[in-house]
């Protein structure tokens, strides 16, 4: 009796020590999560856009609000302008559908308070942790912005000349570059050709042509002063069917 005693307690033990070491290892293949980061154009919304359904949901453009197609709602981000580094930290309002070539959907109030350009509306968006210091940091982050946004004019806020030179020359590279939609390729001519007539029809645009490149014919459209002369024929090309279209600067 007592050797069956003795032999329930070593499979016990070995089992109870199975189990730890189970949840310990559990724990160190734990994979830290990666914090989603991008750079690209933000939609600054309209009633407008919603009305001829460019977007599939609605904010309210006198306050904070952001929406995104996959980050998840109350998702915590901070979206920079990084001409002039103004940060605006909020969570993901909503989910929305618009189109493929802006990285997020923003208010009017978060563009003015990021002060960023309407015609060149670029922006970093940075996913932050969740903590009580990012909730408060908002409400401060926000009260500083809009201190500067309706008393002080931009010529009165003081930088260094780094700084200064910094901002600059990113605002000659953004505003100095021309704009080229890529439409699609073809290897032979007449396809680029026929589908250049059509949608010349269509869209009654001018500005379209077609460009061979080594063995290929390129049909693109451009080039454009700005991303904002861009953005309505990328919208027009997405109601006709035409998905994931490439844009470059020349």
């Amino acid at each position: 009796m007592k050797f069956h005693r003795a032999i329930i307690l070593v499979v016990s033990f070995i089992h109870l020590y199975s189990c730890a070491d189970y949840k310990t290892g559990r724990t160190d293949q734990d994979k830290e999560k990666v914090y989603y980061s991008s750079s690209g154009f933000a939609l600054i919304f309209e009633d407008r856009l919603y009305e001829e359904k460019i977007i599939s949901k609605k904010i309210n453009n006198d306050e904070i609000r952001v929406m995104h197609n996959f980050l998840k709602k109350n998702t915590l981000i901070k979206i920079i302008n990084p001409l002039n580094s103004k940060t605006v930290e909020s969570k993901i309002y909503n989910n929305s559908k618009y189109p493929k070539i802006f990285n997020i959907v923003i208010s009017q109030k978060i563009a003015s308070i990021l002060e960023l350009d309407i015609d060149n509306p670029y922006v970093e968006i940075i996913e932050v942790k969740k903590n009580k210091t990012f909730i408060a940091k908002e409400g401060n982050i926000f009260d500083e912005e809009k201190n500067v946004a309706e008393k002080a004019p931009i010529s009165e806020v003081k930088m260094d000349d780094l700084t200064k030179e910094k901002i600059k020359n990113q605002e000659i590279l953004i505003k100095d570059s021309n704009y080229i939609l890529v439409i699609s390729d073809f290897y032979y001519p007449d396809s680029a050709n026929n589908l250049k007539k059509e949608l010349s029809k269509k869209m009654n645009i001018n500005n379209i042509s077609v460009k061979k490149i080594n063995n290929k014919y390129r049909l693109l459209v451009g080039p454009f002063k700005n991303f904002n002369a861009l953005k309505n024929t990328y919208i027009s090309l997405n109601n006709l069917g035409f998905e994931g279209l490439n844009i470059y600067k020349e």
